[in-house]
């Protein structure tokens, strides 16, 4: 593996100096908002806010031939503080600012409060009249939608009722995926399908097989990994950066779907991913790179090179793999490979998503507890930051059932406490430490409310339901539900609150043959939402002592549905039996 970390590297850093565009021009970017902020109030200055993506490809032709134009130099120079960030490196702008870019212009006053906001690549003439305009008459653009929700929140059946109206409206029934211009697999939208599947709802299977099964359409068929998007509203004009959160969700949503539909393209398609992650993203000390970027060159389009081999593409080079390690996307990437390794009793998959777990606790995480993102001095906890992490550490106890990962997992909770907002929901970040207003974002709620909802079944804390509650009675304001095209999310989140997990408990000592067959059985079981534990009596009580189990001279599983609990279950077949018998109610 050295040769290709070495060649791995050097293509890196060959590409890094195609990036000279920046270097060259006039416009010396500021790269500390508050900074910039400051400046613009006492120049009497707009802030131009470039938030770019290292592996975008319009990125690059926005930086060569936007920021290339003289006119457009001119303007910046003359009229604004220009501010150019990675938005990758920064969670709380990328959150508040996500459906903007990428890349994305944001043009704000000296308070921080946004004049204008442009999505993806601006032709130079276009930018210059727009630059033009904000700078003569600095008046926030109509039409913005606010930060924050008036209405008061819905009853969970009349939200839950609208919401799943709208996923059957949002369904592409010929293709699969969403009915929107981008075709891309919804995560939420798959796993609410796969909900509804494990509850017996053929309906629902076959929307999650025709989305898995056609965006499998953008699974790189030469290295693996999944392609950004498709345009033109089909699965065959795919855009071709990598980004690693995005090859973690995949990775997870595509075992989620072959544990419960059985598919194996989709067990080979999660085990390519993985592979191309192993290859390409992981770093050689540990941690994750975050993205890989669409073009060789950067601003040049490379379908012709993607429609390579292996061989011939690296003998042309390799796209830049950006060098950074973030906690984010190597959480991610530790929460989809242990789940891999749970469902399908993957090794390797265990081995790099604990080996992952353990970079995320020795290198990024704060003496307080909480995870910071980046490897600089930036310790403020970004709440995408800590739901990544805890997910990943929930994953990993399951996976092992080894405990220090779920007091790992609570540690994290207790952080993000530190981040919740008076009314309702959380922050992306302390307000006090953000240069702009403090916002709420939609899907780390969505995230946060599944979490510690799961979470409060394995700890037994009532704080953690209290997370969950806090969090859903955001998202059950009307103007937040109903703000995104469709957002099924919420109704898992929603469902889970209002549920008991599947319960399955192995009791038997670890040295027992019997006792891990049995718990790789459990792991196996479809579905997420579910709470499943190894009871080695010697290890003292379980983290939630909830149900006393009778004792056992040989090693059994247990398994706690809505209905009842089974007897001592002493084989994987007796298990499945039991489930088979007493399937779970609905979500």
């Amino acid at each position: 593996m050295g040769w290709w970390r070495a060649l791995l590297l050097a293509a890196s850093l060959s590409a890094t100096s195609a990036w000279s565009s920046e270097s060259e021009s006039p416009i010396h970017w500021g790269r500390d908002l508050a900074a910039g902020l400051a400046q613009a109030r006492s120049e009497d200055k707009p802030v131009l806010l470039y938030l770019e993506a290292v592996w975008c490809h319009w990125c690059h032709v926005m930086d060569q031939r936007t920021y290339g134009d003289e006119a457009v130099q001119a303007l910046v120079l003359d009229r604004y503080v220009p501010v150019r960030l990675d938005q990758d490196a920064h969670p709380d702008l990328s959150t508040r600012y996500r459906r903007w870019g990428w890349p994305a212009t944001i043009i704000l006053d000296g308070e921080g409060n946004d004049l204008a906001k442009r999505q993806g690549f601006v032709a130079p003439e276009d930018f210059a009249r727009l630059l033009a305009r904000i700078a003569d008459d600095p008046t926030p653009e109509a039409g913005d939608e606010g930060q924050q929700a008036a209405a008061p929140p819905l009853a969970a059946d009349q939200l839950s009722q609208r919401l799943q109206a709208n996923h059957l409206r949002s369904h592409d029934a010929k293709l699969g995926g969403l009915n929107s211009n981008q075709k891309y697999v919804d995560r939420d939208t798959v796993e609410w399908d796969l909900t509804l599947a494990n509850s017996g709802d053929a309906s629902a299977a076959e929307r999650a097989r025709r989305t898995l099964s056609n965006a499998l359409a953008l699974l790189d068929p030469a290295w693996g990994g999944f392609y950004q998007y498709s345009t033109h509203r089909d699965w065959n004009h795919p855009h071709f950066e990598k980004r690693t959160e995005l090859q973690a969700d995949y990775l997870r949503i595509y075992t989620l779907g072959w544990a419960q539909l059985g598919d194996p393209a989709y067990l080979q398609a999660a085990r390519a991913t993985a592979a191309y992650a192993r290859r390409f993203l992981a770093a050689p000390d540990g941690g994750y790179y975050p993205s890989q970027d669409a073009d060789l060159r950067p601003g040049e389009h490379a379908e012709e090179y993607f429609a390579l081999g292996d061989a011939e593409r690296v003998a042309l080079g390799i796209p830049r793999v950006a060098p950074q390690r973030f906690a984010r996307e190597s959480a991610a990437m530790v929460e989809a490979l242990a789940t891999l390794a749970e469902y399908s009793g993957d090794r390797l998959a265990l081995s790099e998503a604990d080996r992952g777990g353990r970079w995320l606790l020795a290198e990024r995480r704060l003496p307080e507890g909480g995870y910071r993102h980046g490897a600089d001095t930036d310790d403020r906890l970004h709440l995408d930051v800590q739901i990544r992490a805890g997910r990943a550490f929930l994953a990993l106890y399951r996976a092992t059932s080894q405990r220090a990962w779920l007091s790992e997992a609570i540690a994290v909770a207790e952080q993000i406490e530190k981040l919740r907002a008076d009314d309702a929901g959380y922050y992306s970040i302390p307000p006090a430490q953000s240069a702009l207003a403090p916002v709420r974002d939609l899907a780390a709620q969505i995230s946060l409310a599944r979490f510690s909802a799961l979470l409060a079944h394995y700890s037994g804390q009532e704080i953690h339901r209290q997370m969950a509650d806090h969090a859903l009675h955001w998202l059950r304001k009307p103007d937040v539900a109903f703000a995104s095209f469709t957002e099924p999310g919420i109704l898992l989140a929603l469902g889970e609150r209002a549920r008991d997990p599947l319960h399955v408990t192995i009791v038997g000592p670890r040295e027992e043959a019997l006792s891990a067959q049995l718990y790789a059985a459990g792991s196996q079981l479809p579905g997420w939402y579910k709470r499943l534990e190894w009871w080695d009596r010697a290890e003292g009580p379980l983290p939630n002592p909830d149900i006393a189990y009778p004792p056992s001279r040989k090693p059994a599983a247990f398994v706690c549905t809505e209905r009842r609990c089974s007897v001592p279950l002493r084989s994987a077949d007796a298990l499945r039996e039991f489930l088979n018998e007493n399937p779970q109610s609905g979500p």
